[in-house]
């Protein structure tokens, strides 16, 4: 029989093995710029934008041949010496807000923001109002007052 030891040290090195090697990238080698910064730059610039064919993936990630036209354009950009706000500017300029993963918080992007949570709020309402309604409807109800109970009496008797 074999020991739970050796059994769990095979399953931890294969779950930290999984979880170090993460997404391989879709950068070509060509596509690497010479200066580590740059290309550190750039990394970080195309995993905050959206491949416009996948939708669900950066342009890092992404083998689609538009997100490598967007991957050397970004790379393009930094060697021209624009600012990661420049190249960020200039790309949803030609590509609308769509095009990045995280929106900004403007007017036109509160709904992709704040509907979530509102919405959120408003089922804790109802499953709050509801609770307290059913509660108030399992007490009974309220006994009858003196008033009451002359007023009923009374027509009892007549009937």
């Amino acid at each position: 029989m074999m020991s739970r030891r050796p059994l769990f040290a095979l399953l931890l090195s294969l779950v930290l093995g999984v979880c170090l090697i993460g997404p391989a990238g879709a950068v070509q080698p060509d596509e690497v710029l010479d200066d580590p910064t740059l290309e550190a730059r750039a990394r970080a610039l195309s995993a905050g934008l959206r491949c416009l064919v996948c939708q669900n993936q950066s342009i890092d990630d992404s083998d689609a041949p538009l997100a490598k036209d967007l991957r050397v354009l970004v790379r393009e950009r930094l060697t021209a010496g624009d600012s990661d706000e420049e190249i960020i500017d200039f790309v949803v300029s030609r590509y609308g807000e769509f095009v990045l993963l995280k929106p900004r918080l403007l007017p036109q992007t509160w709904v992709l923001w704040f509907a979530t949570p509102l919405v959120l709020l408003a089922a804790l309402g109802v499953i709050v109002l509801g609770y307290r309604r059913r509660r108030a409807g399992a007490k009974g109800p309220k006994p009858l007052t003196a008033n009451e109970k002359r007023r009923l009496k009374r027509l009892v008797d007549e009937g």
